[in-house]
C-alpha cells in the first residue's frame, strides 16, 4: 500500500524529521510510506493569506499522485479513534488504494482544495503546529499498521 503524505512547510526542527523518519522507518515492506514537503507562499509584500493559499493549492494538487484517495486534515473533518483510523486503513488496503494525506499551511487550505478530498480528518480539537501534525500522522499511520497486524504496540 502507499501513503504519501504531502506537508505545507520545509525546514522542520530536526526533532520533527527524527520522529517522523522513526516511525516511518517502522512500517516494513507492507506500506510505502511518503512525506513531501510543499512549499509555502511567504506572505507579505501584497500577498495576504487567500492569494497565500491558492498559491499553495496548486503546488499541492501538483503533487497529489494520481487516483489517490484524498483526505485532507482539518479542524473541521472526522476525528477517528485510533481503531477506527486501522479500519480506513484496512479499507484503502482491500481496496489497493493510494492514500494521500495533506497538512496544509499556516492560514489552513482552500475551500476548493478541502472539496475535493474524499474524506476529512482532524488529529485533535487543539492547535497543533505543523511539524507536531506530522509527527502524530505518522506515529497514527504506524499505530493502525499495528493495530492490523495484531502488534503490541497498541493496547486498549
Amino acid at each position: 500500500m502507499n501513503i504519501t503524505v504531502l506537508a505545507v512547510g520545509t525546514k522542520m526542527p530536526r526533532w520533527v524529521d527524527d520522529a517522523v523518519n522513526e516511525y516511518a522507518k517502522r512500517f516494513g515492506r507492507d506500506i510505502q510510506y511518503t512525506l513531501k514537503e510543499i512549499k509555502p507562499e511567504k506572505r507579505g509584500a501584497g500577498i495576504n493569506a487567500n492569494q497565500g493559499m491558492v498559491a499553495e493549492e496548486k503546488r499541492i494538487m501538483e503533487n497529489i499522485p494520481n487516483n489517490a484517495f484524498l483526505v485532507v486534515l482539518d479542524e473541521r473533518g472526522k476525528a477517528p479513534t485510533s481503531v477506527e483510523l486501522s479500519e480506513y486503513l484496512n479499507t484503502w488496503q482491500q481496496n489497493g488504494e493510494h492514500v494521500c494525506f495533506v497538512i496544509g499551511g499556516a492560514d489552513g487550505m482552500t475551500d476548493a482544495l478541502k472539496q475535493q478530498a474524499r474524506l476529512m480528518l482532524r488529529l485533535s480539537s487543539l492547535t497543533l503546529p505543523h511539524g507536531m501534525v506530522r509527527v502524530l500522522l505518522t506515529e497514527q499511520l504506524y499505530r493502525a499498521v499495528s493495530i492490523l497486524h495484531n502488534h503490541p504496540y497498541h493496547r486498549e
